[in-house]
């Protein structure tokens, strides 16, 4: 079984080996096998595939709302599946979206998500691999690759992105009396404005991301964390997006004591470029996991944002 996105990776062969039963002297047994776009439809069945096939700890329905984007995007797909005989055999799901720039140019991004194909037609595997790359109107990032997925984005052309950062002790600091937060919806409402509220207003209802809004003088911060496992424990929450680095510097404690009291998780992963460096009882990190990014338009990797990804909509 093939897995990528964060889960475990068990292999991955671009072309079939000698084995009995479906493929005899390295060529496969004759397959109907069809490379199909997810439409809306195919959620539920998609979502049964992956629950059982690659993380069942989503249940079919919640992997179904998780692959339907929180934002709105002219695309009307969810990436591609393998179908042989009328079942999903196969799933490359993703996330698209269409932003501006800070110059105010479009772009758009197909964020490549969970991928997983039954073991018999993992020879069919980069038939899904092929059709998103295939996609030349959009930049790809793939944002938790597997570790075995790594190298075959490499030769592929994608690039990494910078993930340094450091591993933060969320201690129950007391807080700047002028520093106050903000979790509600409407309250977060109020104080954005421009860009951040309707990138707020795309992740409102994600799945996976946790805001908080820390206000320091009528200014604002905006915060989006997701919790995360290591090892297996539930213990780490993991910043996504500021939209304030400079403001986040003084207001971090205050957030850090936030996700602790309020969300019972002790950690929390910052990296460098996201959210700045890590306050002095955090432990530096020259790498976290991998995130990358395949531009067709130039962009450097160091744009790549973590909204808009499955990184906010998937709660693996």
């Amino acid at each position: 079984m093939i897995f990528a996105a964060g889960h475990a990776f068990t292999l991955f062969l671009p072309f079939p080996v000698v084995r009995t039963g479906g493929i005899i002297a390295g060529v496969p047994v004759a397959q109907n096998v069809l490379t199909l776009p997810i439409t809306t439809d195919d959620l539920s069945r998609v979502g049964e595939f992956l629950s059982v096939h690659l993380d069942n700890s989503l249940t079919p329905g919640q992997w179904a709302h998780s692959l339907r984007p929180t934002w709105t995007t002219s695309h009307p797909d969810h990436g591609f599946l393998l179908e042989s005989d009328g079942l999903v055999v196969g799933v490359y799901a993703a996330f698209y979206s269409e932003t501006r720039t800070a110059d105010d140019r479009q772009r758009a991004v197909c964020n490549l998500a969970a991928w997983c194909v039954l073991d018999e037609f993992r020879h069919h595997s980069l038939r899904l691999v092929r059709a998103m790359l295939a996609q030349r109107d959009r930049e790809l990032t793939d944002l938790s690759p597997s570790g075995t997925v790594v190298p075959l984005n490499e030769r592929l052309g994608f690039r990494h992105v910078d993930t340094a950062g450091a591993l933060v002790v969320n201690l129950p600091l007391p807080t700047r009396r002028r520093v106050r937060l903000l979790t509600g919806r409407a309250d977060i409402e109020a104080v954005l404005s421009g860009a951040d509220l309707a990138a707020y207003r795309d992740h409102a209802d994600s799945p996976a991301a946790r805001h908080v809004v820390a206000v320091v003088d009528g200014r604002p911060c905006w915060v989006v964390f997701r919790a995360v496992r290591r090892k297996g424990l539930r213990l780490f929450a993991s910043v996504l997006h500021v939209s304030d680095r400079d403001l986040f510097r003084a207001t971090a404690p205050a957030v850090y004591r936030h996700i602790l009291l309020a969300h019972g998780l002790p950690f929390t992963l910052v990296q460098t470029r996201v959210s700045g460096p890590g306050p002095w009882h955090s432990v530096p990190l020259s790498a976290q996991r991998p995130a990358m990014y395949l531009s067709r338009t130039g962009e450097p990797p160091e744009s790549v944002t973590y909204l808009y990804s499955e990184l906010t909509q998937v709660p693996w």
